[in-house]
This record gives structure tokens, C-alpha cells and sequence, in this order.
């Protein structure tokens, strides 16, 4: 597997959503290595790849800066190839391309199959900034050249990133849709002795891309008709600090709280299940998992329309499609708030069509689909 920092993560001994994925997907795998950036130069690359994950699956963090990311891809990957004659290759591709121009180069040396996953195009259908914007582009123009060598790519939505790669050149015949969204659903369930705190509950890494100026944008509209609104934002990341300015700007310090990254899965679902209703505000992403989390969870859902939410959401039956901007979400999660009934009837729907990304059935598709490149 040629990942990101993600990946990088795991060594840093956090157990977040890809942790969770590769809990089931090494058992169909004699073995699995990983190979992904540099994140603490030296502190734990060793015993990652001494020490394996769940007894098979050994990391290989970087000991180069990003730039010479492709090169270590080579390096590592030939020397791994040398050592296991491992059968197939997973690349996680996102610009600026050092993992997509990597496998192309390692591709060149040993030409075992592999496959693209693009589970988001940045920027896309909004961009966060101009640096996001400047990647749509760069896909858009790049992603034909990238996908030449692949075996398929893969996209985790049925319309949106299908749709862009078909218009940017990739043959259709290549492309696959495996979804990612594996909902643990032991972990992800309706807990009715967990106290309803909050109104409305968020989850995320704080990027640019969330959108979350404007979600406490709509709390400010909102909390005019309900000032005791609250809100839980669960998750950290680079935008904290901007996002505690806003909220004492706004005056909403009795309105909007911080949870920070909780550690564990069963945190976060109890951290679901303390609100009433979901919002997703992001302006990019290719779930986002966690909008089928707390669907799990029995939370009706508020969302933009990205990923995979336009496929699954109709809506005024299941949920609510909103816009990006403040206005248009503040005017669905009011509705909603005050609208017992159809809260009960977006609860019971996302119930029943989360069902279908259960964890183990999930996991056990893009497995028995990557077998069949062998």
C-alpha cells in the first residue's frame, strides 16, 4: 500500500479510521506493507517495520522530506519486492502526485499491477483556497497521464469523482467504484442512555476544507430564533485556532464546543449520540464517513453536497442537502431542529440505508476485488 500521512499516523499510535479499516482488512493477506511519508523523523520508523500491526502489517515511514517522496517509493518498494514478491499495489493518490508518480516509477522496475484510489478531488465541487483550487486544475490535467499504467481506478462515489475523471480523460472501463466507508456498526448504534447535550454535533479533521467558519456562521443565524443553541465540534487540525477566534468573536462560548480528537471509536460514537442531529459543512471530500457514522448512530443528518451524499441523500426523505454557505445551512438545521417528526423519520431512514456499508461486508468487496487483479 502506497498511502499518506494517515498512514504516517498509525506509528504515532493513533487508532483513527484507517487503523479501524486495516483491523479487518489484514486477515485476507498473508501480509501487508505500507509505505507512506515521513512523520517523526526516527522516533518510531523502526518498530513499525520490526513490530508489525494486528501481526502482519508493517509500516515504512519516510526518512526523506516530502519532495523526495517518488524516490523512496522506488526504493522502498523494489527492496520490499525483492524481499516478498508481494502481488498486488494500492496507491493513494491525491496532488501534488508523489505517490501516483512513485508507483509509476516503481511500476517501470517490476511491473506488478496496481491501483489509484482517488477517494476526493480537492477543490472539488468548492474550493477552500486558491492552493485547492490550483490542485482541481492540476487533476484535472494530470490524472489521464496518471491513470495510463494503473490496473483501475478506484473512486468510493458513484457520481461525483466518477463524473470528473471520465470529463479529465480516464477510460471509463478503468474506473471502479468500491465504496470506503466501512461503518463498524457494534460500535456505531443508537445509545438511548447517552443525555442529549448538544443540538447539533460535528466531526472532522479542522482543515480549510470543512468549512467550519461558516458552520459557526449559521450557529450565529440560527441562535437568533434559539439562543440556547449548542453546537459539538470533535476533531482538531490546523484551523483550531481560527475556529476558538471565531467563536469568541461571534460571542457563542456558550454555544459551540470543543472536543478536540477523541482517541478511541467508541468516544466518538458517544460523542454522536450526545446530540440530536448531524451537520456536515464540508466543501470537498469523497464520504465523508462520518455523515454514515452517526446516520448509525440514529442522527438525522444535515449535509452539503459532496462525495457520496448526493448518492445516498433525498432529499426531505432521508435528510437534508444544503448549500455551502451560512444562510442556506442555518436554514435546514433550524428547520429540522424544530421539526420533531421529521427528525424520527431521517433517524429511521439513515438506519436502514447505512446498513449497506456494514464494516466487515464492506472490506471484504475491495479485498476480493483487488484479488481478482492477481
Amino acid at each position: 500500500m502506497i498511502s499518506g500521512f494517515g498512514a504516517g499516523l498509525l506509528t504515532q499510535g493513533k487508532k483513527g479510521a484507517f487503523y479501524n479499516t486495516l483491523e479487518e482488512f489484514h486477515k485476507y493477506w498473508s501480509r501487508i506493507d505500507i509505505i507512506c511519508p515521513q512523520i517523526n523523523r526516527g522516533l518510531t520508523r523502526g518498530k513499525f517495520e520490526t513490530e508489525p500491526l494486528f501481526g502482519n502489517v508493517f509500516i515504512h515511514p519516510s526518512p526523506w522530506s516530502l519532495w523526495r517522496q517518488p524516490l523512496w517509493i522506488l526504493k522502498k518498494g523494489c527492496e520490499l519486492y525483492r524481499e516478498q514478491k508481494f502481488d498486488v499495489i494500492t496507491v493513494q493518490e491525491y496532488p501534488p502526485f508523489y505517490n501516483g508518480i512513485g508507483a509509476r516509477f516503481l511500476w517501470n522496475k517490476i511491473k506488478i499491477p496496481y491501483v489509484l484510489e482517488i477517494h476526493h478531488i480537492p477543490g472539488y465541487p468548492k474550493a477552500a483556497n486558491l492552493k485547492e483550487w490550483f490542485y482541481k486544475i492540476a487533476m484535472r490535467y494530470f490524472v489521464k497521464y496518471d491513470a495510463i499504467k494503473a490496473k483501475a481506478v478506484r473512486v468510493v462515489n458513484q457520481h461525483q469523482v466518477l463524473g470528473f475523471l471520465i470529463k479529465a480523460g480516464v477510460p471509463v472501463d478503468k474506473i471502479k467504484y468500491i465504496p470506503s466507508a466501512y461503518i463498524d456498526l457494534e460500535t456505531f448504534w443508537p445509545m438511548p442512555d447517552v443525555q442529549k447535550k448538544y443540538d447539533f454535533v460535528f466531526a472532522g479533521r479542522l482543515e480549510k476544507n470543512k468549512n467550519i467558519g461558516s458552520l459557526i456562521e449559521a450557529i450565529k443565524i440560527v441562535k437568533k430564533s434559539k439562543p440556547d443553541v449548542s453546537l459539538l465540534i470533535i476533531g482538531s487540525g490546523p484551523e483550531l485556532n481560527d475556529i476558538r477566534l471565531q467563536i469568541t468573536d461571534y460571542k457563542l462560548q456558550n454555544n459551540v464546543f470543543l472536543s478536540g480528537w477523541l482517541p478511541t471509536a467508541n468516544d466518538v460514537a458517544v460523542a454522536y449520540n450526545s446530540a440530536k442531529i448531524f451537520i456536515n459543512s464540508s466543501l470537498n471530500e469523497g464520504g465523508p464517513r462520518v455523515v454514515l457514522e452517526a446516520m448509525a448512530c440514529g442522527l438525522p443528518v444535515v449535509t452539503t453536497s459532496v462525495g457520496l451524499m448526493p448518492d445516498l441523500i433525498k432529499n426531505g426523505d432521508n435528510g437534508f442537502l444544503c448549500d455551502w454557505g451560512p444562510d442556506s445551512m442555518a436554514d435546514r438545521m433550524a428547520h429540522l431542529l424544530n421539526n420533531e417528526n421529521l427528525q424520527k423519520k431521517f433517524s429511521f431512514a439513515g438506519l436502514e440505508l447505512v446498513k449497506q456499508f456494514e464494516k466487515k461486508t464492506t472490506i471484504k468487496n475491495l479485498a476480493e476485488n483487488l484479488q481478482k487483479l492477481i
